[in-house]
């Protein structure tokens, strides 16, 4: 992993933590826009980290939600 992978990854998983603590869900466009002065490719593997991230926690929560709905009607049928 490249050192840009690194601290993209590390800032990522940072500001979602941060955007879980103070409840802003574009903190990460806030803080993508500070790195952008100073680097386009590092703002760019942010906001890629990010944006999986986000994807992947609104797939899960999806997932759980299904699997909840299946195992209510299970219930219901006996």
């Amino acid at each position: 992993m490249s050192t840009l992978e690194r601290l993209a990854e590390a800032l990522g998983a940072d500001v979602m933590k941060a955007m879980d603590e103070t409840g802003d869900e574009r903190l990460f466009m806030e803080v993508a826009g500070v790195i952008g002065t100073a680097s386009q490719t590092l703002e760019e593997a942010f906001l890629t980290d990010v944006r999986v991230r986000l994807a992947e926690r609104k797939a899960r929560a999806h997932l759980i939600a299904r699997v909840k709905q299946h195992r209510a009607a299970q219930k219901k049928q006996g």
